[in-house]
């Protein structure tokens, strides 16, 4: 039997039987929807991650005080917690590879305006801020430089902030206090959004100095580097430790570049991603028992069908193609609807609810495709078998 023929035999027999056909591949239908919708979810969280980690620029480093060291003896550990200084930040932005160095100091305090007052995050920073961050300066100006041992108090504001305390007033020049000190305001940050979760419009930027008084620390929260992109992460890494040392005498610090964050969190992601999948796999394994019982059970229906076919002259090897035939393409017809259904469903599911970042994840699509075929040839291979192996004249006296 050619291939043509068998695959005319088995759409035939599929059509002849509607309700049983649409029985068995329902199951195949569901699972593949399922994941198809469970991995766009996946993958677009995915990259709405990535997104956010990288929307500060990809050729950034960051420099935390305290390292912790593993000794000989199990399980101890000894943690070297050493300040970082605004020296250290200055030292760092002379280096070859670098282009700016961000001192950090984050912390909550009450912001008042006139009769208005809310809290706020408070970040302590220097003046690079919009070079390494990529924050633009919509009014006014962002902190001057050159003042990192005795700076004045201004503020910037994030754009919410400035909402919030002036409305439609123009704050420039404005006083605020921030805590019990006074500031005046000489700039308003772009809007950037919310970054994991924690709402960047809403803050407002001091010199380092003054948020290392105001919140009594003695170090810096961190250091961001921003590097220029010719030089690998690994030297510009290695010029920051040798000097870092240099100056505190021992690796006192740790210090975490971009791309291993990155590679870090997709590492992470690929994983969850991977779980979500296993889920909708399982509405995949429950729709092959389906077309494995169904199948037997037609195999038991047409029992005489398969004695005429075996007295007219068909062999094992035809029968065994056959009902094979129709379990593909059952798989087949199952898999491009579950197909269809999914990616109908996330494309509604993007419409609907735009805060829920969906991507169709093609490898997964494709490998649930795949997966659907098997399915097909795996339980239809026992029927198939069954089939084959009947008697012509065992099978007819059934009729």
């Amino acid at each position: 039997m050619n291939l043509i023929d068998l695959a005319t035999l088995s759409y035939r027999t599929i059509i002849c039987h509607k309700l049983r056909s649409i029985l068995t591949a329902l199951g195949l239908v569901i699972g593949i929807a399922a994941v198809v919708i469970l991995t766009s979810i996946g993958r677009g969280v995915h990259q709405y991650i990535l997104a956010e980690f990288t929307q500060f620029g990809t050729n950034l480093l960051a420099v935390f005080p305290g390292k912790t060291t593993t000794m000989g003896l199990s399980g101890a550990t000894i943690s070297t917690v050493r300040p970082l200084t605004l020296a250290d930040a200055v030292s760092l932005e002379k280096l070859e590879q670098v282009i700016a160095a961000v001192p950090l100091v984050q912390g909550n305090a009450r912001i008042e305006a006139g009769e208005k007052q809310r809290r706020a995050n408070v970040f302590g920073v220097g003046p690079a801020v919009p070079e390494v961050w990529k924050i633009k300066v919509q009014q006014g100006r962002f902190l001057p430089s050159g003042e990192s041992s005795n700076p004045r108090a201004f503020a910037v504001l994030g754009s919410k902030l400035r909402d919030e305390l002036f409305a439609s007033d123009n704050p420039l020049g404005q006083r605020i206090r921030i805590g019990a000190d006074r500031y005046r305001v000489i700039g308003v940050m772009e809007s950037k959004g919310q970054m994991v979760g924690f709402d960047m419009d809403d803050t407002i930027y001091i010199p380092t100095g003054k948020a290392l008084e105001m919140f009594d620390r003695e170090s810096l929260m961190e250091i961001d580097v921003l590097y220029r992109s010719d030089i690998a992460a690994e030297n510009v890494e290695d010029a920051v430790r040798r000097l870092l040392i240099a100056r505190h005498g021992r690796e006192d610090f740790t210090i975490i570049t971009q791309n291993q964050m990155l590679e870090a969190m997709d590492s992470i992601l690929n994983i969850l991603t991977l779980a979500v999948a296993g889920l909708g796999g399982i509405s995949l394994l429950v729709g092959s028992v389906g077309i494995l019982t169904i199948m037997t059970i037609a195999v038991s229906e047409r029992v005489s069908e398969i004695g005429l076919l075996r007295a007219i002259g068909a062999t094992q090897i035809s029968i065994f193609q056959i009902f094979l035939a129709e379990a593909l393409m059952l798989s087949l017809v199952g898999g491009i609807i579950g197909i269809a259904v999914g990616i109908g469903t996330a494309q509604l599911i993007n419409w609907a609810v735009p805060q829920l970042p969906v991507e169709l994840a093609w490898t997964y699509i494709a490998a649930a495709f795949c997966v659907s075929i098997l399915i097909g040839m795996i339980t239809g291979v026992m029927p198939a078998m069954k089939a084959a192996g009947l008697e012509p004249l065992e099978a007819l006296r059934t009729e």
